[in-house]
């Protein structure tokens, strides 16, 4: 018998300009190794040859100056730096979760391959291996505005230099790097945590908002509704691109399933499933345009410009795209997710389905899925608080310097709440559908409808008898992201 090799994973790399929200989300919830290229690397040591020149004959704001309202206070001791990282490294509420902590880092080590902070280049193959161990930096939820993640960062480049412990990780941890004391601000000077959280939240928010077509058409042959508001000549009288798509979407997920249309018209939850979730796919779409920039920006202030010599102070570090875009998409989110706890509604009703109340057994009074509709509501109830635009706060801060904050953090934090919610809503509407086309015995014609039925009721209990539905709930929530790829 011949013994099995095991290869090394090969590393996933990075290289300042060609990250994703999906490319953050498989790092940080996976466990590949983890690599700067060589491009990246040499974006990084340009950088620092410039701000080194720069320094020689200008000020540079957080190396030879203070920050904030202490900006014009020259520093020429070397230990101002790590002053300014033991300041900055407070924060509140419990750990960030791990996750979110590893899509921070990725998010940083790619905005350092960008080339535009200025620091050791040194220090980015260590972030790599920081990522290839599964060490976490203990960094707390509660400290940032969305002008930047200084406390999780300052909290980060202090497990760097061996003063504070990193958590998890597999074998020894890291030896402490040997950080130059004027790079401390130009680490610091990044909304990576935010941006990290954001990518994750339009990463699974993408999945979502491909698979609730899918649902709604599972829904649909239950109902036996009509296909006439999605077709062509409808949607070309009013253009919106997310609708046109969501319209062809159905089209072709109901092509050749055998529907005889019960009513002459459905409820918007079928009759307008195009203007209401191609906001949210457009919404969607938007936020990761916002976050591609975001990921390879070197949105340093200073910003060191290599190729032309300078050290620009700038305002790039405020994230009003960000924090504006990811109110939009969970506002958009908030109605297609009302539309799928309306279709539940139509699901368990007889007028619509044909079907005994509540989808339930012939027992007299059997309850069925009726508990569904009360779960879907409250997670729907979640997502209309969370849709409250966090940029509409704002904050003055450093003495009057800092004028205003966009509260990106707060957004992105929001983000992540609303997916958990979104997929619960969805996972009810699931399980219906699915036990709506068991007691019609139906069964959708081959196509990608059939696909998705195939993929989603071998994992649904089968059981019609009044029981509890937790576990159907959890199981259909599981299967969403593989039903996102039909």
């Amino acid at each position: 018998m011949t013994a099995e090799i095991h290869r090394p994973a090969v590393p996933v790399t990075l290289d300042g300009t060609a990250l994703t929200c999906e490319k953050v989300r498989d790092i940080a919830r996976g466990s590949d190794p983890v690599a700067v290229t060589g491009a990246g690397l040499e974006r990084a040591r340009r950088a620092r040859d410039a701000v080194r020149a720069a320094m020689a004959r200008q000020p540079v704001y957080g190396r030879t100056t203070g920050v904030g309202a202490n900006r014009s206070i020259r520093v020429r001791d070397g230990g101002h730096g790590l002053r300014l990282l033991r300041s900055h490294a407070g924060g509140a509420g419990p750990l960030l979760a791990a996750p979110l902590a590893r899509a921070m880092l990725v998010v940083r080590l790619n905005q350092l391959a960008a080339g535009g902070s200025g620091v050791d280049p040194a220090l980015l193959p260590v972030l790599a291996e920081v990522l290839t161990r599964g060490l976490i930096p203990p960094v707390r939820t509660v400290g940032a505005i969305g002008t930047g993640d200084l406390g999780a960062l300052a909290s980060t480049a202090l497990c760097l230099i061996g003063e504070r412990p990193w958590l998890g990780g597999l074998g020894d941890t890291l030896p402490p790097f040997a950080l130059d004391p004027s790079d401390a601000l130009a680490f610091m000077s990044s909304n990576a945590a935010t941006i990290g959280e954001g990518a994750l939240a339009a990463a699974d928010l993408g999945d979502l908002v491909a698979v609730t077509p899918v649902l709604a058409a599972l829904a649909f042959l239950v109902v036996r509704g009509s296909g006439e508001p999605y077709a062509d000549a409808a949607q070309r009288a009013r253009p919106h691109r997310g609708q046109a798509e969501v319209a062809a979407q159905m089209r072709i997920l109901l092509d050749g399933q055998d529907v005889q249309a019960a009513r002459i018209q459905d409820p918007y939850g079928y009759r307008a499933l195009p203007q209401v979730h191609g906001p949210a796919v457009d919404a969607v779409r938007a936020l990761n345009e916002v976050l591609d920039a975001e990921l390879n920006a070197a949105a340093e202030n200073p910003l060191i410009d290599a190729d032309g010599g300078q050290v620009l102070h700038n305002g790039n570090f405020y994230t009003a795209y960000l924090g504006l875009a990811l109110d939009a998409a969970r506002m958009a989110v908030f109605q297609t997710a009302a539309l799928s706890a309306a279709r539940l509604g139509t699901l368990v009703e007889p007028a619509m389905t044909g079907l005994r109340p509540f989808l339930a057994s012939s027992v007299p009074a059997s309850s069925g899925v009726l508990a569904l509709e009360y779960v879907a509501h409250s997670a729907l109830a979640d997502i209309r608080r969370l849709a409250s635009p966090a940029t509409l706060g704002t904050a003055v801060l450093s003495r009057g310097l800092e004028d205003l904050a966009d509260f990106s953090t707060q957004a992105a934090r929001a983000a992540t709440d609303t997916v958990a919610a979104y997929r619960i809503v969805l996972a009810c509407e699931l399980v219906a559908a699915i036990r709506g086309l068991r007691l019609r015995r139906l069964v959708p014609a081959p196509g990608p409808l059939r696909d998705a039925y195939e993929v989603a009721a071998p994992v649904l209990d089968t059981r019609i008898a009044d029981r509890p539905l937790d576990a159907d709930i959890d199981a259909a929530e599981g299967v969403l992201a593989t039903l996102a790829q039909v």
